[in-house]
């Protein structure tokens, strides 16, 4: 994808499609009771626009031209900014913070990581969705059929990419693990998406409902397995912040 307006277009497909579908099975959240939530990062506001039919929404973007095309059947906060903008939230203020294929096009995560603790409150879950280099692998090998794509990717730590949304700098879950070490988090889950859904070249039968509707079950039933999660294109982290009563034991 080479610009915004080739992204609006990917998601209205069934492979676009289908990650926001299994996101919001993942994370599971009742629509009652009403909560605080903040979608750093919203992009094209799919999210933020889902959960606001039910929850108080706060979405944060730097990026003017997701924002102009961005989905607000339902209504919610729009924030234009970054980084920055964590800084004027209190300690405690969210329920839940989302944060998507973010911190990739971040060079120093760990700040950016460390605020969105802070402004959750205790107990409150931090989701976090990143690619995982093993799938990347995969998907280079066999979707885009470039074995020395795939070859380099194994090797290179820092995998690198720039694209019309800035370089991308991959990290792994180890990462994420010290960060929250350090910064009053436990990762609680670790889910596999995209295990399959990205690999197949005929595009024909994933507008058939059959495909659409099996390929998500399938997805969200491999989501924990191991062997799948660890070879899926994106993983998706649930970070709890822990209570002061268990820092302080």
């Amino acid at each position: 994808m080479d610009n915004v307006m080739d992204y609006v277009e990917f998601i209205k497909a069934p492979w676009g499609k289908m990650f926001y579908d299994l996101l919001f099975l993942q994370l599971n959240i009742p629509q009652f009771p009403r909560l605080k939530i903040l979608d750093f990062g919203s992009g094209l506001g799919v999210t933020s626009n889902h959960f606001a039919q039910w929850h108080e929404i706060t979405a944060v973007e730097p990026n003017n031209e997701m924002i102009d095309n961005s989905r607000k059947v339902n209504q919610y906060i729009q924030i234009h900014g970054g980084f920055e903008k964590l800084a004027e939230f209190k300690d405690n203020t969210f329920d839940i913070v989302f944060c998507h294929n973010v911190l990739e096009y971040i060079e120093d995560k760990e700040p950016i990581f460390a605020e969105l603790i802070r402004v959750l409150k205790p107990n409150g879950t931090l989701s976090l969705v990143k690619h995982n280099r093993a799938g990347r692998v995969f998907h280079s090998a066999v979707f885009e059929n470039d074995p020395q794509k795939a070859f380099a990717l194994v090797d290179d730590d820092r995998n690198d990419k720039s694209n019309y949304l800035g370089t991308q700098y991959i990290y792994s879950n180890d990462d994420v693990t010290q960060w929250a070490c350090k910064h009053d988090g436990k990762i609680q889950k670790v889910l596999g998406m995209r295990a399959f859904w990205g690999l197949g070249q005929d595009n024909w039968v994933k507008h058939t409902d059959d495909w659409y509707n099996t390929m998500l079950m399938l997805e969200n039933k491999v989501a924990e397995m191991d062997d799948y999660r660890h070879a899926a294109f994106f993983n998706h982290l649930l970070i709890e912040k822990t209570p002061i009563s268990h820092r302080l034991r």
